[in-house]
């Protein structure tokens, strides 16, 4: 018996230095994950120096518009945003349920009561926003971005140097440009 508890504290053991050396590998580090005081060495039990923070996640469909927006322009409040399919970029949507929305609704599918929002960045933004642009019945809107148009039925696109969003709000009465400028104003300081 006395061997096997051996045997098993050295299995947790190494397991438990195996998880915290792998969570310092990966995780990153921000400044509420340190503690730390001016001029002294973090306290993690290493002595290495302290590192600079983390720079900040890059600028995504799902961290571009925050829940509290996507409420406010739903006028009701949001789930957490979900992954989705872009189906006109490609990539990923995020996709905000207001409460009447089953959970585990298929967020590639649109929805009444629920916001997708959608960011390209980099070469492919201008390419994106023309294409879609010359699919729909698109009205050129003014003071948003560089160029920007209401696709007259479902969304507006926003296009600002080389990111374009795409949001969609459909409220519980339906589609609302307005909605939708208010968000695209709210992300684009975000955007690149």
């Amino acid at each position: 018996m006395r061997r096997y508890v051996s045997s098993r504290r050295l299995v947790i053991g190494a397991a438990l230095v195996a998880s915290l050396a792998l969570a310092g590998c990966g995780a990153p580090t921000t400044p509420a994950s340190r503690s730390t005081t001016p001029g002294s060495a973090p306290k993690t039990g290493s002595s290495s120096p302290a590192t600079a923070p983390s720079a900040p996640a890059a600028v995504s469909s799902m961290n571009v518009i925050t829940q509290a927006e996507a409420s406010a322009a739903l006028g009701q409040t949001v789930r957490a945003a979900v992954p989705g399919k872009a189906t006109v970029e490609g990539g990923v949507a995020a996709v905000f349920y207001g409460p009447s929305v089953a959970v585990g609704t298929n967020p590639d599918v649109p929805v009444p009561n629920s916001v997708r929002v959608v960011l390209v960045t980099g070469p492919r933004a201008q390419f994106y926003f023309n294409d879609y642009r010359s699919k729909v019945h698109a009205v050129s809107l003014s003071g948003l971005g560089d160029k920007a148009y209401y696709d007259g039925y479902a969304s507006v696109s926003v296009l600002k140097g080389d990111a374009y969003i795409r949001i969609a709000v459909a409220g519980p009465k339906g589609i609302s440009e307005t909605a939708e400028k208010m968000l695209a104003a709210d992300a684009l300081p975000r955007m690149p």
